[in-house]
């Protein structure tokens, strides 16, 4: 699971960083809120811890364009005590929860738990793109309702690409979504082009046609023709 925080306080945001890896989470910081706003327009998350006095852009405006390009990521906002109005606005906006400053470590945690069980029971376990269907429970990949056997990364490459459809993904992003931690970012760029190479030709061999899409000097996209 990916979480973003975006937090302008470096020592809470790394503090909530530190906590959240200890829960096994992959979690990215921005200290700012147009660094933030980069970040939740551009990578994949499955939850973004929000402040919403952020320098720059607030959390508030990050959620409103957020929400403005249709990403449904879970937000929590993190506010202060005198911020009533302001949290009222973000669930107006579509933030999914809200937790008051000073708040305990082990509500945090909850929070966040709760967040992403309740996306993941919402979340179908299939997913499609024209003529290729994934069912994200069983790990079983259709094309043309006949079923390609993938290796584990083919498969978390094409998945991360279906959840992203219509959106360019660096190969930076597919490397650290498949790979996390563990790639050598020298060698990064190799690894992610022979697993698309050989992701291809798998589709290709059964549909006859090749959906994913190069981005020069960026990476990959898939559309979806529908």
């Amino acid at each position: 699971m990916r979480i973003l925080v975006v937090e302008d306080e470096e020592s809470l945001a790394l503090r909530i960083k530190s906590l959240l890896e200890s829960e096994k989470y992959y979690v990215e910081t921005a200290f700012s809120g147009d660094s933030g706003l980069e970040l939740a327009l551009t990578e994949e998350y499955d939850l973004m811890i929000l402040d919403i006095l952020l320098p720059q852009i607030s959390g508030l405006q990050i959620l409103a364009e957020v929400r403005r390009e249709k990403i449904t990521t879970p937000i929590l906002l993190l506010t202060s005590k005198d911020q009533i109005e302001d949290k009222v606005k973000g669930l107006d906006l579509g933030a999914d929860d809200y937790l008051t400053k000073p708040f305990a470590i082990p509500e945090l945690v909850a929070r966040v738990r709760s967040l992403l069980r309740r996306e993941s029971e919402v979340k179908s376990s299939v997913i499609n793109l024209d003529s290729i269907e994934i069912n994200t429970t069983t790990h079983e990949v259709r094309v043309n309702k006949k079923i390609i056997s993938l290796t584990a990364k083919e498969y978390s490459i094409l998945e991360f690409l279906i959840y992203n459809k219509n959106r360019v993904l660096s190969r930076l992003s597919i490397a650290e979504h498949v790979w996390g931690d563990n790639f050598d970012i020298f060698n990064m760029t190799n690894f992610v082009d022979v697993h698309i190479k050989n992701l291809r030709k798998k589709i290709s061999q059964t549909a006859g046609l090749n959906p994913i899409e190069t981005v020069r000097g960026v990476g990959y996209i898939v559309k979806d023709e529908s």
